[in-house]
């Protein structure tokens, strides 16, 4: 594949991914109760576990698209064409 695609392919990837976890924070934040009452009917869950759950979940998919777009996009602009 060449590098100007595979860096296009991975900016757009790492937009979407950023897309993703806004909207999923963005639906935590403002829709927080209907959330939690939509997990509970599947898992008893406290408030505070299903804070942590959520927050965590996205600290790792944050972490997996550093790892898995971002700095892949990074290294091959660095390393240039």
């Amino acid at each position: 594949m060449e590098p100007a695609v595979l860096k296009h392919l991975l900016l757009i990837s790492t937009l979407i991914n950023y897309a993703i976890v806004t909207v999923w924070f963005l639906v935590f934040i403002y829709a927080h109760e209907a959330l939690y009452r939509l997990h509970t009917r599947w898992f008893r869950l406290s408030p505070p576990d299903f804070d942590r759950i959520h927050y965590s979940a996205m600290a790792i998919y944050k972490v997996g698209v550093l790892l898995l777009n971002l700095v892949p996009l990074i290294a091959l602009i660095i390393a240039g064409d």
